[in-house]
């Protein structure tokens, strides 16, 4: 069998999405049959509506899921969530769709319900399959890409155990090159080639049919990869440095085209460009879903904090937002009125200035939920580091070294680092630190697919804590 990657990838991405749109429309029609027994084609006009707008939706937005990356070295239950976190988002926009055109109430939840249900069965059973027969061809010496290691240091030695020990992936080291003893260097895998000159290593990938190079070279080894580099200018291999940038205390490294010449971004965060727009467009439809939705619920809370305690039922501070950019926050009142509500003063247990209600806001956190309103006006996100007092700011940034870089993106009504357990009261810098580390996490990790894990955890669990005061 040939490798997926042998054939074009711009044209088999185009034709699986096709296949999906399609397998989406179907399974609609599938729905019909279960629900109202009619005939392939019987769909109901506004259910034909839906039909073709969350499949539109679905080959426009699902490759940001990364439905159509390889598969090697990915699981098959972290596949299947993927796609069924994708296919949700697609028709919650498209309830939120038809809540705009005034045809919600028009929509049957049963018919609904069969689609999605109908609609996973099918996206997945496809791809079920296929990942299966790979992984057995895998296991029996197909599909395999034969690789070479140029490098066999720490990261080197680490890949070449990772690619022995899962055979699934579909990796088979077939040499490696060690620039120094390499007689004395032991190798994870003895049958495994030696390569002791770097003049050899073109002969030996056209020689043994090397589909990919992985070079663990260190950065400071100039001269080596300038030389392998003029010496693989022949070489039709896949290429792949992987220098060991984890000691490198950075937010990212993208290569751009910059003025012509080509720059690395140490700082840039994942979500932008194409990336940016899809976010923005998750959190304007999900935090607008979210405020027709809990409508009452807020009603209802607003009415409680004004007859709990004398005062505005709604409080604003300022926070740093995107770049460092000061906005208004809103949050309901917890405190009595004239009272600090977040300032440099933490709420901590037991704390008298929070009113017995608001103590009950805090514990679910249902005291920010006016903040879809920020998310709305642009100022937040739904998910994203959360935004810290000023004051806070002022201190630690001059305790952490990289706590500032958490402002390169926009703050988050829930984050990474909460749905891990650090939320509420941070009253250690071990506490502030250990959050920082899981908010550059996730600028550096982005995702849509992680946002929707990170809204799913909260929704199931992360709105409480035995922190939260």
């Amino acid at each position: 069998m040939r490798d997926m990657s042998k054939f074009s990838s711009s044209y088999l991405e185009f034709s699986l999405r096709l296949l999906d749109a399609a397998a989406l429309l179907l399974a609609g029609h599938f729905a019909t049959y279960f629900r109202f027994y009619l005939p392939i084609g019987g769909v109901a006009p506004i259910h034909a509506v839906m039909l073709y707008f969350c499949s539109s939706l679905a080959f426009l937005l699902f490759p940001q899921f990364d439905l159509y990356v390889s598969w090697r070295g990915r699981s098959l239950t972290a596949l299947a969530f993927r796609l069924a976190m994708s296919w949700s988002l697609i028709l919650l926009i498209g309830l939120v769709f038809s809540f705009l055109i005034h045809h919600v109430g028009d929509l049957s939840r049963l018919w609904m319900l069969y689609w999605y249900l109908t609609g996973i069965a099918l996206l997945f059973g496809c791809r079920f399959f296929a990942y299966l027969l790979l992984r057995h061809l895998r296991t029996q010496g197909l599909n395999n890409r034969r690789v070479l290691i140029v490098g066999y240091n720490e990261i080197g030695r680490e890949l070449h155990l990772r690619a022995s020990r899962q055979v699934g992936y579909g990796y088979e080291v077939a040499g490696v090159y060690v620039s120094n003893g390499a007689d004395e260097v032991p190798l994870e895998d003895a049958g495994v080639r030696r390569i002791a000159r770097l003049e050899d290593i073109a002969d030996h990938v056209a020689a043994h049919a090397i589909d990919e190079l992985w070079i663990t070279l260190p950065m400071t080894a100039a001269p080596e990869l300038q030389a392998l580099h003029y010496l693989l200018r022949n070489v039709l291999a896949d290429v792949r440095w992987i220098p060991n940038v984890l000691s490198m205390r950075v937010l990212s490294l993208q290569m751009i085209d910059f003025l012509g010449f080509p720059a690395i971004d140490l700082n840039a965060p994942v979500s932008r460009g194409g990336q940016e727009i899809i976010k923005t467009l998750f959190d304007k439809f999900f935090s607008a879903a979210v405020l027709v939705m809990l409508s009452p619920l807020l009603m209802a809370i607003a009415i409680g904090v004004k007859y709990s305690s004398p005062g505005p039922v709604l409080f604003k501070q300022s926070r740093l937002g995107l770049n460092g950019r000061k906005f208004d926050v809103y949050k309901f009142r917890t405190m009595a009125a004239h009272q600090d509500q977040g300032g440099v003063t933490q709420a901590c247990q037991g704390d008298r200035r929070v009113t017995a209600f608001g103590a009950f806001l805090r514990h679910r956190s249902l005291d920010e939920l006016p903040q879809f309103f920020n998310v709305l006006r642009g100022d937040m996100s739904v998910v994203g580091p959360r935004p810290h007092a000023l004051a806070h700011n002022e201190i630690y940034k001059q305790l952490l070294e990289r706590y500032m870089l958490r402002h390169r993106v926009k703050p988050g009504i829930t984050g990474w680092a909460q749905i891990h357990g650090y939320r509420g009261e941070t009253d250690t810098v071990d506490k502030m630190e250990k959050r920082v580390q899981f908010d550059l996490y996730y600028i550096q990790n982005w995702s849509l697919w992680m946002d929707m894990r990170i809204v799913l955890r909260t929704a199931l669990g992360g709105w409480t804590g035995t922190n939260v005061y």
